[in-house]
């Protein structure tokens, strides 16, 4: 199960890139109106299998489209709905979109 952080604030995107040089950090950006977002979210936590030394962190980005489009901004990539983010060392080291969020694929890129 994962112990999502629900982003709420831009301000809290200096905490990800912050904490992200101890631990990494994923943002997963959810669309509540795409079924296909519905079912990576599913997957990813159906699969999750890493010892709380990652922080998840959860936008609804229907909700808050201005932390959506800060992220891309910060972080570099292009926007994508459902999007999954890993941030290492205060940079988005890898991300990835759609039916290709897994939690292998995550753990791969982990350094």
């Amino acid at each position: 199960m994962i112990d999502w952080i629900i982003l709420k604030d831009i301000k809290e995107l200096n905490t990800i890139r912050e904490s992200s040089s101890d631990n990494p950090c994923i943002i997963f950006k959810h669309s509540t109106r795409c079924p296909i977002s519905s079912i990576a979210k599913a997957r990813l936590e159906k699969n999750w299998r890493f010892n709380g030394n990652i922080k998840a962190y959860f936008l609804d980005l229907i909700a808050k489209r201005d932390i959506s489009n800060e992220i891309a901004e910060i972080f570099q990539v292009e926007h994508a709905s459902p999007q999954l983010l890993l941030i290492q060392d205060g940079d988005c080291t890898w991300n990835t979109s759609h039916l290709d969020i897994s939690a292998e694929k995550l753990k791969s890129e982990i350094q």
